[in-house]
């Protein structure tokens, strides 16, 4: 039987963002499978038993950890879009923001590309939060907006276009944290692609 996460999102406020802030580091730095939610509570200075209170299980935590990263995201980005004048430079705007906040929260960026999508568990669920498919779906407006003001082309269906911007975009971050840190570029150069990405 699944558990249920506490519907107190906020009491003993303290205890619950500690329990957050480390588990996305420790899955950031270990990877989810390998850490335990009894380290990520040891760690946090808290237990179990208030985790699974909160969270309701180790993915109810990452569920938690990713919509508490999409949240200050998604209405920042919407402004975005509302404050362009074209599809292509919402878009650009965008993606540019997408890495500015990867850049600032590299752990965050860890998670999202490597934990954001992956299979959990015996019953074959992929974890996609509600903040990723508001996001995926502002990308597909910008897209069929932008096939309406010329910004992009008509030739392929918006879906394909948004699947190729995002998937593209993930790609460049992907291969940057997996660089060894030795050679691994700057993010300025990943930022002017931006703009390539959308014509």
């Amino acid at each position: 039987m699944k558990a249920q996460r506490s519907k107190e999102p906020f009491e003993a406020g303290s205890s619950r963002e500690r329990l957050l802030g480390t588990g996305k580091r420790l899955m950031a730095e270990a990877g989810y499978e390998r850490i335990t939610t009894a380290a990520i509570a040891r760690e946090a200075g808290s237990s179990e038993s208030q985790l699974v209170r909160y969270f309701g299980s180790k993915t109810g935590l990452l569920e938690a950890i990713f919509d508490a990263s999409w949240a200050p995201l998604n209405p920042h980005i919407a402004r975005l879009v509302a404050a362009a004048p074209t599809a292509r430079e919402a878009m650009v705007a965008v993606l540019a923001a997408m890495i500015s906040a990867f850049e600032h929260d590299p752990d965050l960026a860890k998670l999202l590309l490597f934990e954001g999508r992956r299979v959990r568990g015996d019953s074959a669920e992929v974890l996609i939060t509600q903040g990723f498919k508001d996001f995926a779906r502002l990308v597909l407006s910008l897209i069929e907006r932008g096939q309406k003001d010329g910004s992009f082309s008509s030739a392929l269906k918006p879906q394909a276009i948004t699947s190729a911007l995002l998937g593209a975009s993930e790609g460049m971050m992907r291969d940057r944290l997996l660089a060894p840190s030795r050679i691994r570029p700057p993010l300025s150069p990943t930022r002017r692609f931006a703009p390539c990405l959308a014509r």
